[in-house]
């Protein structure tokens, strides 16, 4: 046991915020077993690579994260988990140094096996650890004291059955899996008590919650359960399909006073021609209804979305639509892609791929537009009420930053002692996307 708790084990992890809060469960159980979960910059006993796989240059990646700890501790045991090892479970045990390999269904897991082999080479244990992921059931993982005292990040959901033309997800995490009501709560209570004041709902496909349980619950029943959790004070979700954003489903969250006025809906394209390319179930023009319906519904409401450019086929005509959707839906942040192709997906065998140039020359139009659109709605927000409710969370050498209730980021001159706080400030101005702000205290 002794020699246990000498061990140091780091993790290093790729990708969406699912993967983090898995690693984050990974590290608790390091942890639980006597181990010491140490930076990835310095020499560790064991790596855990925690990978992802959307996209091919995701793939190189995770490739090149486990060689560079292979080659900062050659005599460490390698362990690698995540999307990239789930799909491509041979290619990743094929690079000399990797000692594991477990898949997406197993994680917790991992920090049994990893330390099996840290303190005998020799050990029997299974090192290709991968399983049929659709028949995989949720594994459950609960985070019970989270690194950070302001946000936390809860996993209620695994599993995408979408089959999206560009996307290999589903074949990495699976069919859908929610976990148990009763247990989201447990969490949440959990962080409450470590002085956590916002948690984030968040899944691989987070709207469809629920979808897999006998009973009929679904994710506004979650919500209204967690809204009623003492302590916390604020919930957010992860991203949306805009599909699930019914009249009736806003109609049922929008009483919640603890869920904040901010949404990331996951909108791809705003052309509908290129929807359907991408088999998306929903059109450009309900997506944008669906806005207008949240922002009657919901003061002060913000929206952030994906979008991909350069899409196989999409025109300069379809390319245009999408400026337009944008112009109209008004969102506050955009995380804009160019197209890459994935490997084992319709869209990667499509014909008329979009040259790279005219990808780039895309993403750099859509956002120079947003940047006039964000600054439009600062403005707008400052000028029909400058005070807002901010949860400070980080500061540099001259500021603290935090984020208001709809999710806009602000800064104030640097004062340590707000960090975890929920401050009323007046929004005094703005730079680079940022509103600058006087605490009230």
């Amino acid at each position: 046991m002794k020699r246990l708790k000498k061990l140091r084990a780091a993790i290093l992890t790729l990708g969406c915020r699912v993967n983090q809060y898995e690693s984050d469960a990974i590290a608790a159980r390091f942890e639980a077993l006597g181990a010491v979960i140490c930076p990835a910059s310095e020499a560790a006993d064991i790596y855990v690579i925690n990978t992802c796989t959307v996209t091919a240059e995701s793939d190189r990646k995770s490739r090149q994260f486990i060689r560079r700890c292979i080659k900062k501790n050659p005599a460490a045991v390698i362990a690698v988990t995540g999307c990239f090892a789930q799909v491509s479970s041979e290619v990743a045990a094929a690079i000399p140094g990797v000692d594991l390999v477990v898949g997406n269904d197993r994680k917790l897991s991992l920090a049994e096996k990893a330390l099996q082999l840290a303190m005998d080479r020799n050990a029997e244990i299974e090192r290709l650890d991968i399983t049929d992921i659709f028949e995989a059931p949720f594994e459950d993982m609960t985070i019970e004291k989270p690194e950070s005292r302001t946000r936390a990040f809860v996993k209620i959901e695994d599993g995408c059955e979408s089959k999206c033309a560009y996307c290999i997800i589903p074949y990495a995490r699976g069919n859908i899996r929610s976990k148990q009501a009763a247990d989201v709560i447990l969490e949440v209570e959990g962080i409450v008590r470590h002085g956590c004041k916002e948690v984030v709902l968040t899944g691989i496909e987070t709207s469809s919650y629920g979808k897999d349980f006998d009973a009929p619950y679904d994710l506004a029943d979650l919500l209204a359960e967690v809204n009623a959790v003492s302590g916390i004070e604020r919930i957010r979700l992860g991203s949306l399909d805009p599909a699930a954003m019914t009249e009736a489903f806003i109609d049922r969250i929008a009483s919640l006073e603890k869920l904040m006025p901010h949404f990331h809906i996951s909108m791809q394209s705003g052309s509908n021609a290129v929807l359907g390319r991408m088999r998306r179930r929903y059109r450009a023009e309900t997506a944008l209804a669906q806005l207008e319906y949240l922002r009657e519904r919901i003061p002060y409401v913000m929206f952030s979305t994906d979008l991909i450019v350069g899409f196989p086929g999409e025109t300069d005509e379809e390319f245009e639509e999408t400026m337009e959707f944008c112009r109209r839906a008004e969102f506050f942040h955009l995380h804009i892609f160019p197209y890459s192709k994935r490997r084992g997906t319709p869209a990667a065998e499509m014909p008329n791929q979009v040259a790279e140039d005219i990808k780039s020359r895309r993403l750099a139009a859509l956002a120079a537009q947003q940047a006039t659109i964000q600054e439009k709605l600062i403005q707008e927000q400052m000028s029909a009420d400058p005070c807002a409710s901010v949860l400070f969370e980080a500061w540099d050498d001259a500021y603290i930053y935090g984020h208001t209730e709809n999710f806009m980021e602000v800064k104030a001159p640097r004062d340590p002692s707000l960090s975890g706080k929920i401050v009323s400030v007046r929004l005094t101005g703005y730079e680079n996307g940022i509103c600058i702000c006087k605490p009230m205290v």
